[in-house]
């Protein structure tokens, strides 16, 4: 799915996913190809619902999402969004998702989740649907 896209944003999409596997080993990632985007999120379970944080692929950059972005405290005004619960931060470049202000918030976001990960194990990777019709990714 990472391969319909431009080279550099597909390394850093894999780039995110591998940052964001090794710091969550035991979540369960969800995946998505839309139609606007692919996503992939993390959470303790095969629902939607209690996914913790999520990576969108862009044609031209990944983003990332707290999920419950709206009750994290954000001091450095990274997030961006107005809605009830979700907050993105686009990652331009990709190694921003490395920052200490993006950890902090990935912290708050785990710490405060409804449901926590697995202490131990690996998390399972599904697949949950594709899109028929997609927007191009290039």
């Amino acid at each position: 799915m990472i391969d319909k896209y431009a080279p550099a944003v597909a390394a850093d999409a894999r780039h995110a996913i591998a940052f964001l596997e090794a710091r969550m080993p035991s979540a369960t990632r969800l995946v998505y190809d839309n139609y606007n985007a692919l996503a992939i999120g993390f959470g303790p379970t095969d629902k939607a619902s209690q996914a913790i944080v999520s990576l969108a692929v862009y044609p031209r950059y990944v983003t990332l999402f707290l999920l419950n972005g709206a009750k994290l405290d954000d001091p450095n005004k990274i997030m961006e969004g107005s809605g009830s619960k979700a907050r993105h931060i686009k990652l331009r470049p990709v190694s921003l998702l490395e920052s200490p202000n993006v950890l902090s918030l990935i912290d708050a976001a785990l710490d405060q989740a409804a449901s926590p990960l697995p202490e131990s194990g690996t998390g399972p990777l599904l697949i949950k649907s594709v899109s028929a019709q997609q927007r191009p990714r290039q």
